[in-house]
């Protein structure tokens, strides 16, 4: 995988352009029906300038709130072939947040609303802590399964390792929605600070696949998203 820095985002003009299925509206807001996708270079534009406004409330916010972590983002193009609509938040081996965009995420996006407030979603996700905090649910998850097989009379080692390694992935998805839902929550502050419309960039959601409300899935329902990004909006 290379990083491109986003001076170098203008080597996306050489990609094929990537087709996405819309995802059925979630009522009662309306999707807009008169956007439909931009051309590659407004994508780039859009992409430039939502990084250009989002990257400094971001950090500004997060050395406010939470002074102790590396608030110095880093927003990348992951350009491996063969990915899908998607960002990221991760960090580098220093402990430096990475906030990665795929090329069909940029393509993907409709307006500077929508690349803003995923950006500032990702951004919210390090600023509240959510890498750490997944990790902590982890092990905590790996430690009572494990106990549990033991004292269900379990010695194999093997046995023990398997329900170690189902607890952490249990534990690590305990949250996960709720993570999902501060990160919504913070991102659209975020967003409405750095001069993006956040209702109108939530108008994203209409269009990836609805996750419902399945039992340990990764994300809420799409509409409960909404609703918490309305809600904040709202308040501000």
């Amino acid at each position: 995988m290379r990083f491109l820095p986003v001076a170098m985002i203008l080597a996306l003009a050489a990609c094929e352009p990537v087709v996405v299925s819309d995802a059925p509206a979630v009522a009662p807001l309306q999707p807009a029906a008169s956007a439909p996708p931009v051309s590659r270079q407004q994508a780039i534009n859009n992409f430039n300038i939502a990084v250009a406004r989002i990257e400094p409330v971001a950090e500004r916010l997060c050395q406010q709130r939470s002074p102790q972590q590396n608030c110095d983002f880093r927003i990348v193009v992951d350009d491996r072939p063969g990915q899908g609509v998607n960002a990221y938040q991760t960090l580098d081996r220093s402990g430096r947040p990475i906030i990665g965009f795929t090329v069909p995420m940029i393509e993907e996006a409709r307006n500077q609303d929508e690349i803003a407030f995923v950006m500032a979603h990702e951004a919210a996700h390090h600023i509240e802590g959510h890498i750490a905090r997944q990790q902590q649910n982890a092990a905590l998850g790996a430690v009572l399964l494990g106990t549990l097989a033991g004292a269900l009379g379990s010695s194999d080692a093997g046995a023990l390792d398997t329900a170690q390694r189902l607890g952490a992935s249990v534990g690590a998805r305990t949250y996960s929605k709720e993570f999902e839902l501060e990160a919504d929550a913070l991102g659209t502050r975020i967003a409405a600070a750095a001069g993006f419309d956040p209702l109108r960039g939530a108008e994203f959601f209409f269009r990836i696949p609805d996750p419902g409300d399945r039992f340990l899935g990764t994300h809420p329902p799409n509409a409960e998203r909404l609703r918490t990004v309305r809600q904040v909006a709202a308040s501000l």
